[in-house]
């Protein structure tokens, strides 16, 4: 399932990933702490949490990042053993133990050794994402559950719109080129074909929501939380930025700034 976005390759660059994008949660916070200004406020690991009530034994946090999901499961359910897996060594770094660093296209676990599979907002960032599906598929246990997370094609679409009008200034073109956009290699329209490729029974949640700020700051954090893919841009990445910075003080003078989010949980049973 390849995107036709031109950034794919360079947002499933593993080299990227750990040595840069991932080296340290402070671009990834960036990206989480924007949907503290989102009503509803969803909290997405209780309701990965909820989704996987009533499994206990082994869970396999794929993805886990700075381990936000991760340390949810160990404080809401110590019956749990929790293993969280991340291609981002130094993330792993600052977590509790067991940690594992691996691809999750190879994960380094037995046939059916899991009971639980977490694998939020991270199936984007897989050269092949149906790849790292089969690997959870193989790794669950009869009644074994994926609970998965991405974005729709949509979401955010004022933050592409803010960027667009920046490069383009920047590059005097009028709209300049489109965001990059983690989730454009896995969108949640494709996420429920390709869960069913592998799972008996899978069902999508949506999740929507809006965010509004009436200060720049946290979306030009957001925006900033891209620089590791700057070279796949098409536009000088400060430059542009500097220029929705600009931009979104201007629009703020008229009041808060809107952003509309769609997100979604994939839930697929073996």
């Amino acid at each position: 399932m390849e995107s036709a976005h031109p950034s794919a390759r360079a947002t499933t660059d593993h080299r990227v990933l750990a040595d840069s994008a991932y080296r340290d949660d402070r671009d990834l916070g960036a990206r989480q702490r924007l949907y503290d200004y989102q009503r509803p406020v969803f909290d997405l690991p209780g309701l990965a949490l909820d989704r996987l009530a009533d499994r206990g034994g082994v869970w396999a946090d794929v993805g886990c990042g700075n381990g936000r999901y991760l340390h949810r499961v160990r404080t809401d359910r110590p019956d749990v053993r929790a293993v969280g897996l991340d291609v981002s060594a130094s993330l792993l770094g600052a977590l509790q133990a067991p940690v594992v660093c691996a691809d999750a296209a190879r994960l380094p676990l037995g046939e059916r050794s899991v009971d639980a599979v977490l694998a939020m907002h991270m199936l984007y960032h897989l050269p092949d994402p149906a790849r790292g599906i089969a690997e959870f598929a193989r790794v669950l246990g009869p009644g074994g559950r994926v609970v998965a997370s991405t974005n729709s094609r949509a979401d955010k679409h004022e933050i592409d719109r803010l960027w667009s009008a920046a490069a383009g200034t920047v590059l005097g073109t009028g709209r300049g080129p489109r965001r990059i956009k983690l989730s454009e290699h896995f969108p949640l329209e494709d996420a429920g074909e390709a869960f069913g490729a592998h799972f008996a029974r899978v069902r999508v949640e949506e999740l929507s929501g809006v965010i509004e700020v009436d200060t720049p700051e946290p979306v030009l954090a957001h925006l900033g939380s891209y620089r590791a893919w700057a070279d796949q841009a098409g536009v000088p990445f400060e430059a542009a930025l500097e220029q929705a910075a600009r931009d979104l003080e201007e629009r703020l003078r008229r009041g808060p700034f809107t952003v509309t989010t769609r997100q979604g949980l994939v839930i697929a049973d073996r």
